[in-house]
């Protein structure tokens, strides 16, 4: 009979602190970091540093330097897929997906309408081909729109035309993101991206992906709401868990089961995947937080990219911050605190605020 194992909240969360490299000590590697965490969201917003960068500091501290994740990028360890930065060695588990595209990502049926939108658009598909064949890589800006039928949606990429075709022709696995040139991210062939390796059939690399998810999250549901790219769930990989207080299914690794906890203090990245699923955020660590960066200010309360502060195993609260390069200082706005703090807590979280001024060589100027 198959053991269900049964957490409290606390053992829930330390669960996922231990999962995401957030206790102690830290890690000192950034490969070895990514290779565990599986994945990094590589979105480019820099209110105080992209959020990959923030997520590598957050774990390795001084060990990481600003950059050294587009260094990885630039010589072939890591590449960027579906918009996240992986281990390069990785691709073989999206290989099977590609060929068999439309019909084999995250919404089947999503993918046959954006087919018919590709096939209405060869022609201009195929002349990106080309000029990335002659002269790549390159830009989407200096790649040809002879689109004939336009990209229409209801959201921010209306009109977007080679954006789009390219993010389905990574999707096809013929092009692929080479880096960046600036602030522009660069596109090129993918067989001049993704190195060689065997390609995983579908459905073993499915399986194989999430349990390198359950690995990397150390607790989610069986199911839960469905997301764009990377899922928060996890099927019936693992182990069979009860939390004290909350109802539905959750599997765990039992990799961190009976493990001591050292809990230390980060500032984390509002797309950090400890919190990246709101539900269980809220869930198991009762902390109610939202990324406000597209409210009107007059209705934020954390702030434009409030960073979560982890204190131990409990989020006590946000960080509103700012780098403002120009002037060459981190400005801190606010510290909003969500439960009292203790003293030696305190001075933790100000000891991180300063590293984090340091870290991105700015002078910390506080407006509190």
């Amino acid at each position: 009979m198959t053991t269900v194992h049964r957490l409290s909240r606390q053992d829930a969360r330390r669960i996922a602190i231990r999962a995401q490299l957030l206790a102690a000590p830290p890690p000192t590697d950034l490969l070895d970091v990514v290779r565990h965490l599986g994945l990094v969201q590589n979105d480019p917003t820099a209110a105080v540093a992209p959020s990959a960068e923030l997520v590598a500091w957050s774990r390795l501290g001084p060990a990481y330097r600003y950059g050294d994740l587009a260094a990885a990028t630039a010589d072939g360890s890591l590449i960027e897929l579906f918009g996240m930065l992986r281990p390069a060695e990785d691709i073989g588990l999206y290989r099977a997906q590609m060929a068999g595209w439309p019909g084999t990502g995250r919404h089947p049926e999503l993918e046959v309408a954006q087919q018919e939108w590709v096939d209405a658009n060869d022609d201009c598909r195929r002349a990106i081909l080309e000029r990335l064949e002659d002269e790549g890589p390159l830009p989407s800006r200096d790649l040809p729109d002879i689109t004939v039928v336009p990209w229409r949606s209801s959201g921010w990429n209306t009109n977007r035309n080679v954006r789009m075709l390219l993010e389905l022709m990574v999707a096809r696995g013929e092009v692929a993101a080479a880096g960046y040139r600036g602030r522009d991210r660069l596109w090129d062939l993918a067989e001049r991206v993704y190195p060689d390796g065997p390609v995983i059939p579908l459905e073993e690399a499915e399986a194989i992906r999430a349990r390198r998810r359950l690995h990397a999250l150390g607790i989610a549901r069986v199911r839960t709401t469905r997301t764009m790219v990377e899922p928060n769930d996890v099927g019936g990989i693992g182990e069979p868990a009860e939390i004290d207080g909350l109802r539905g299914k959750w599997r765990v690794d039992p990799q961190y089961l009976d493990r001591t906890f050292r809990g230390r203090t980060a500032l984390l990245s509002p797309l950090d995947r400890l919190i990246f699923d709101r539900t269980r955020m809220v869930e198991i660590f009762e902390f109610d937080y939202q990324l406000e960066m597209y409210k009107p200010a007059a209705k934020r309360r954390w702030g434009y990219w409030a960073m979560p502060i982890l204190h131990h195993d409990r989020l006590v609260g946000a960080l509103d911050a700012t780098a403002d390069r120009a002037a060459g200082v981190f400005r801190v706005h606010a510290v909003h605190r969500t439960e009292p703090l203790t003293a030696a807590a305190e001075k933790a979280v100000q000891r991180e605020i300063r590293a984090l001024a340091a870290w991105l060589q700015l002078d910390l100027v506080t407006d509190e």
